[in-house]
């Protein structure tokens, strides 16, 4: 028993005709499919996947780095409407090809009886999922192109792929295990995309030895023995000189044409280990891509009336006047931290001529974060006491509803604000000689510190 593999034969069918040959069912997995043919079957729930095989198929099995293909199956039930199953996965068993599929339709009424619709030499039509299958072929095609390239003009050798949602990677090493830098990466994308404008045709050749397959000009050498396809993309001549753009075993769906795959755009390179991973895209995929990031620019070199060409350049004077700025509000603020500063030290040196015990001094910081006041409250730390009656600094910051406490240790900060502060939905942490505390409002802080002036009386 052993499925026939429609891709194979063409990769263009969209619809067909088919029997399944086992049904069974299946405990539905994350992401919606169920990757285990083996195994017997379980008892039919609502939130059962099934795993079915067909006598042929035209749904591509996850592989080579390409995903499954998706689409429906419409099963012909006796004395009511056609039940349809979106097909959610595929996977290769051998000569033979699991579909998992789930219920198109959440009606209840239809649950109880769809493991007996799935009956072997069941008659079932399917359909492909196009839009996903020839996203996938332009994607797999530009992969081929790109890795190709890399081989042709560097030596480069393709040690993994992988077909993601938002990109392609693609693992280059170089003999010298050196690294392929952005200059390299922009010759091969040129070359690839020079492959599409030509059009070249796309083949597929199926061998059954080694031998036989290893004839051909071959960009890797083969892991297998037997059943071997090889993809050859651009004319093979045994009186020209001109090498094929890509030719290697593939097992996946191409386009019949390079000109179908569209483009294909690099987005960045970076080390990998030995090699050279390069984020890719091709297809539709690259196209929207492209439109998005476009669109993007576009609309940011408008807020600065400039064109996509000007927009550096704008961008570049619009930084250098920021950084000025903040190196003046830099300077402004250590010279206005440093007056306030000193209003404080006016303000506790008259608490001390007083003689008056004050065992909390609380300090309004206005204008500033209360970063700022942590930077400012650093000169105190360890000394506030310094045998004077005020064993507790606190500066307040109204803008933040914060406090930053500082002390001389003799009263420890953190304890303070972990006792403390939640008495006024606060929160906040910290050492014996300093720490911070958040709160809700203006009035939950105030409360704090009237707390802890009354607290260390």
């Amino acid at each position: 028993m052993m499925t026939t593999k429609l891709y194979q034969i063409d990769t263009y069918l969209k619809e067909w005709d088919a029997r399944i040959l086992t049904a069974k069912s299946a405990p539905e997995v994350p992401g919606g499919s169920a990757k285990q043919p083996a195994g017997g079957s379980a008892e039919a729930s609502p939130q059962t996947c099934y795993l079915i095989q067909l006598d042929q198929t035209a749904f591509f099995p996850e592989g080579g780095g390409q995903g499954a293909d998706h689409g429906v199956i419409q099963v012909s039930s006796q004395g009511s409407q056609d039940v349809a199953f979106s097909v959610v996965d595929a996977q290769e068993d051998g000569d033979l090809i699991w579909h998992t599929v789930k219920p198109a339709s959440s009606e209840k009424s239809l649950t109880n009886d769809l493991y007996t619709i799935l009956s072997e030499g069941c008659k079932v039509h399917c359909i492909l999922d196009w839009d996903r299958r020839f996203e996938h072929m332009q994607r797999h095609c530009g992969e081929h192109l790109l890795s190709g390239a890399f081989y042709r003009l560097f030596g480069g050798a393709n040690h993994g792929f992988h077909m993601g949602q938002d990109y392609m990677t693609i693992d280059i090493a170089l003999e010298d295990q050196s690294p392929v830098t952005l200059e390299m990466a922009h010759q091969a994308e040129m070359l690839a995309n020079q492959a599409i404008w030509d059009d070249l045709p796309v083949s597929v050749s199926y061998f059954d030895t080694r031998e036989k397959a290893e004839q051909l000009p071959l960009r890797k050498a083969l892991a297998f023995d037997e059943a071997i396809s090889i993809v050859t993309i651009g004319e093979l001549s045994e009186t020209s000189d001109t090498e094929p753009a890509d030719c290697v075993a593939c097992c996946g769906t191409h386009p019949s044409t390079t000109g179908q795959v569209g483009l294909i755009k690099i987005y960045k390179v970076e080390k990998y280990k030995d090699m050279t991973r390069i984020y890719c895209d091709a297809g539709r995929k690259a196209l929207t891509d492209y439109q998005r990031k476009h669109e993007i620019l576009t609309n940011e070199a408008n807020r600065y009336s400039a064109s996509v060409e000007e927009f550096p350049e704008k961008l570049r004077i619009q930084e250098e006047k920021m950084n000025a700025v903040r190196n003046e509000l830099y300077h402004l603020k250590k010279a206005y931290i440093e007056a306030e500063k000193e209003k404080l030290d006016a303000v506790l040196g008259d608490i001390d001529q007083s003689g008056s015990n004050t065992p909390v001094i609380l300090y309004p910081m206005l204008h500033l974060s209360m970063d700022d006041a942590f930077t400012m409250a650093k000169s105190y730390m360890g000394n506030i006491r310094a045998g004077k009656t005020h064993p507790l600094l606190l500066l307040y910051v109204p803008a933040q509803t914060s406090c930053v406490l500082v002390s001389d240790g003799t009263v420890h900060c953190g304890k303070l604000v972990k006792e403390y502060a939640s008495f006024y939905q606060g929160k906040g942490g910290g050492n014996d000689v300093s720490a911070r505390a958040i709160f809700t409002s203006d009035e939950d802080a105030r409360l704090f510190a009237d707390l802890l002036s009354k607290h260390l009386k």
